[in-house]
């Protein structure tokens, strides 16, 4: 019995009722775009034609136009799980180490080359970085969560604020455990600006379930204002002991100092745009 052959009629149409996609000249080569949509090959399907007619021309090797279509779409889909991961990361400025300027940073250049070999992160270690407003915490923090992503890993990015909002909200059907577990069911979770604001009651208590859930399980990356070993300033101190005991187990300190970088650009004029 001869093998079934695919009917020009069948790929011309599908199966959603959507409207059939323009016709190709080649038939062949619109028989393969047609499959491409199927099976949901996008970034290879949207070159297709070119390419293909391109290497029927030119009597490239087949092998090697399905090794460049195949290629594309690994690339390209690749590049969507980055956004997507970057997006649900939630990063507040997008920026990257591509805007780190060691020479007026606090942080030795030996520390932060370490860091960016993410082997903390692997070995589910934890990192804080402390010290006064402006000397390029939360920057870090940044930079190495895009890194994180980078390399194929996942990260989320909270406040104090938002722990205290969630602790409230999922309080009420009592599903805290929960919703805990779904934050830190990523490789880094990073806790921005501790210390800046007073700590509520909720916050604190999500502040400690976080850390909890993620001992020697999960990264985390925090700035702060105030050294752990401060933490009792902000939150009661049998809560702030346990909390600081399971942070520092396995931690890398990183303490910043000096002005505020955004104070000395802003004093240079860096970054002010003339009014017209």
């Amino acid at each position: 019995m001869k093998p079934r052959t695919l009917r020009r009629k069948t790929i011309q149409t599908n199966t959603t009722g959507s409207p059939a996609p323009a016709i190709v000249k080649d038939r062949i080569i619109g028989e393969v775009i047609e499959l491409m949509r199927i099976n949901k090959m996008p970034h290879a399907r949207a070159l297709a034609e070119e390419l293909l007619t391109t290497a029927k021309a030119q009597r490239w090797d087949p092998a090697e136009a399905v090794r460049v279509l195949l290629e594309a779409e690994a690339t390209g889909r690749t590049k969507s799980m980055l956004d997507t991961r970057r997006k649900r990361a939630g990063f507040p400025s997008g920026k990257t180490f591509e805007a780190w300027d060691g020479a007026i940073s606090s942080i030795p250049a030996a520390t932060t080359d370490y860091l960016r070999t993410l082997e903390w992160v692997r070995h589910k270690e934890n990192l804080i970085a402390c010290g006064p407003a402006g000397t390029g915490k939360s920057m870090l923090l940044e930079a190495l969560g895009h890194q994180v992503i980078d390399a194929g890993m996942s990260v989320s990015w909270l406040t104090l604020e938002d722990l205290g909002s969630l602790v409230r909200r999922h309080r009420i059907d009592d599903s805290v455990n929960k919703a805990i577990a779904k934050v830190t069911s990523v490789d880094l979770i990073c806790l921005d600006d501790i210390g800046l604001l007073s700590v509520s009651d909720d916050a604190a208590e999500g502040f400690y379930r976080i850390v909890d859930a993620a001992y020697e399980k999960r990264s985390l990356a925090i700035s702060s204002n105030i050294h752990p070993s401060g933490f009792d300033q902000l939150m009661p101190k049998m809560l702030a002991t346990a909390t600081v005991d399971r942070l520092l187990h396995h931690a890398h300190v990183c303490q910043t100092s000096g002005e505020s970088v955004r104070l000395i650009q802003a004093q240079s004029g860096k970054g002010i745009h003339q009014m017209s």
